[in-house]
């Protein structure tokens, strides 16, 4: 990707992350009780790329629809996302997310609990409000239902995967597909069902958001080993530190490499070097990063069913960022 290409595509993602930005004043005002709702706005108004409703737009986009129509839907999705970070870092006992403490570290347990269930309620009421025939909208509806279902499956899987000595890549595929990649399914799917776009359509931008996603988070295991804290925001080598079992760790593991896995509080920085370094030499890193880019390759191949604009195009190109970026 040019340097040309990025700034196009950031300046693109940019200017639709403004628009739900914008709405999410209108949609989730900070009211009474106040404290519940600048608890759930803590992580939202953190910022972050907001990939997901910005890839909702681009696909409704795509389809021939009226993105500035459809904003509430994508607000409904980064709703969604926030209320799984929130829960997500309750289960982990995080102490910070983009930067900021953790919502239950600032409004305790109860609070942060009370807080990611008010935005999965809202995200639904705010899907309601889409400018969409309500046949669009029921189906979108029922598309986000089943890819909440899907996504707490995924979180159980993780935690079932503590306790297992080793898990397997079709084991640990099934659980990414289900905690990240269905989110990014049900963006651009309902981008297009919301265009009014075909079920064929649907499915296949459904299908591209769900393997970019799942090449999403390939990547991110990857970024977790090769990228320094100052550039990732996010202690080197933290999944070795945690003893996750990444398709990283699995490729290693099924390979006899002899990496030690640590556990949270005996690992020093220059261990944790030394594993890094065992990991990239024997191919393990490089295994995940390949993986990442097949699943995207696929996921590009199923726009075929759309015509060019410059819409799908910004899409094929959020697609290769999500397996190019380093943070």
């Amino acid at each position: 990707m040019t340097k040309t290409i990025a700034k196009e595509l950031d300046r693109e993602l940019q200017m639709r992350a403004a628009l739900v930005t914008g709405a999410i004043e209108e949609f989730l005002p900070v009211v009474h009780p106040r404290p519940l709702y600048e608890a759930g706005r803590h992580l939202v108004d953190a910022g972050g790329k907001r990939l997901r409703p910005s890839m909702l737009l681009l696909a409704a986009e795509a389809a021939g629809g009226d993105a500035a129509a459809i904003v509430a839907a994508a607000v409904s999705i980064e709703l969604i996302h926030n209320f799984t970070l929130i829960h997500d870092d309750i289960m982990d006992n995080a102490n910070v997310r983009r930067g900021r403490p953790a919502v239950h570290k600032i409004w305790g347990l109860s609070g942060a609990i009370l807080a990611g269930d008010t935005l999965y309620s809202k995200a639904f009421q705010v899907l309601g409000m889409t400018k969409a025939r309500p046949d669009l909208i029921l189906g979108a509806m029922n598309l986000l239902s089943k890819t909440c279902t899907a996504i707490c499956e995924g979180q159980w899987l993780d935690m079932e995967f503590e306790a297992k000595e080793r898990v397997s890549e079709a084991q640990y595929l099934e659980m990414i597909e289900k905690k990240t990649g269905v989110l990014y399914g049900a963006s651009a799917g309902m981008g297009a069902l919301l265009a009014g776009a075909t079920p064929s359509v649907v499915a296949a931008l459904d299908e591209f958001g769900r393997l970019t996603g799942m090449g999403f988070q390939l990547q991110d295991d990857v970024i977790d080993l090769i990228t320094a804290e100052k550039v990732s925001g996010k202690r080197q080598g933290g999944d070795l530190i945690e003893a996750k079992k990444t398709l990283i760790m699995i490729h290693a593991f099924a390979n006899d490499v002899p990496v030690k896995v640590f556990g949270k509080k005996d690992a020093t920085p220059e261990q944790i070097s030394q594993a890094i370094s065992i990991l990239e030499k024997s191919g393990s890193i490089e295994y995940a990063r390949s993986r990442a880019e097949e699943m995207v390759q696929k996921g590009k191949l199923a726009l075929q069913v759309l015509p060019d604009s410059k819409a799908k195009a910004t899409l094929l190109e959020l697609a290769d960022y999500m397996v190019k970026r380093q943070y």
